[in-house]
């Protein structure tokens, strides 16, 4: 869970290189983003690659898959399959139903919906269009997006710390209820506070997006065999994706009020 903010935070870092060896020459503000567009494209197709054809053949990958094909996953034996490696399972499997794995997981899945939507009506639009004039320049939303991700990477790895981890469902959904004050927080200190308010403010954003993702995603599981777990995974990711699309929908609201709206 933690590569997706590893590939936010080496994105934040190559639009920051490429940024600064275009500073001062013509168009280099085009160049450096054509330059940077044309980087992570390469490193995507590279990414799509090593999934495919290098991934499926790692041990450790091979050892869950194969677990959880013998707990009964059809999805998992198939890719065994793919891969050569065949597993039978003679036992039945009785498994659970999606809607009572919704039912009784609601409130991590609304968790999760909410954690993005409040994220994403922020990030990154927000940041490019209210934050104001500041000393940092162009060069200040560019900062606001590394801090982001910076933070988010260091948020998904805090619950490794085991006394770190919150576990508790009431003390998740609380914390992602309290994230709702970000909203007029985001609000009050672009129109009043200095660029390191906005920085710090956007550091705990990311923080706290990193942190409850992994506590959710880590705790909605416990207690389920293999197959309701990778059902109950594809639930949480459908209303983590539902979030991320409400979330970047209601983001052009930070406009009304806006000169340029």
């Amino acid at each position: 869970m933690a590569g997706l903010a590893g590939s936010g935070v080496l994105t934040s870092g190559l639009r920051l290189v490429t940024r600064a060896a275009f500073d001062k020459t013509d168009h280099g503000l085009r160049k450096g983003t054509l330059l940077f567009l044309a980087i992570s494209a390469f490193s995507e197709f590279i990414c799509i690659f090593l999934y495919a054809f290098v991934f499926p053949k790692l041990p450790i990958v091979k050892h869950f898959r194969k677990k959880a094909a013998l707990e009964g996953s059809k999805t998992v034996a198939s890719d065994l399959a793919a891969v050569g490696i065949e597993t039978q399972s003679d036992q039945l499997v009785v498994r659970m139903s999606k809607k009572k794995l919704i039912l009784e997981n609601i409130d991590y899945a609304l968790g999760l919906y909410l954690i993005y939507v409040i994220t994403l009506s922020i990030f990154p639009g927000f940041l490019y269009e209210n934050t104001g004039n500041h000393q940092l320049g162009t060069w200040y939303p560019l900062v606001l997006m590394a801090m982001y991700n910076l933070l988010d990477l260091v948020g998904r790895c805090i619950p490794l710390v085991k006394c770190l981890n919150l576990e508790s469902r009431k003390g998740i959904f609380t914390s992602i209820i309290a994230r709702f004050l970000f909203i007029p927080a985001f609000y009050f200190t672009a129109k009043y506070a200095d660029q390191g308010w906005m920085i710090m403010l956007t550091s705990l954003l990311g923080l706290t997006n990193g942190y409850l993702t992994v506590c959710v995603l880590t705790a909605a599981p416990k207690g389920y065999k293999g197959p309701e777990q990778n059902a109950l995974g594809n639930i949480l990711v459908v209303f983590l994706l539902g979030g991320i699309f409400s979330g970047v929908a209601l983001d052009w609201l930070w406009l009304i009020g806006n000169r340029s709206f």
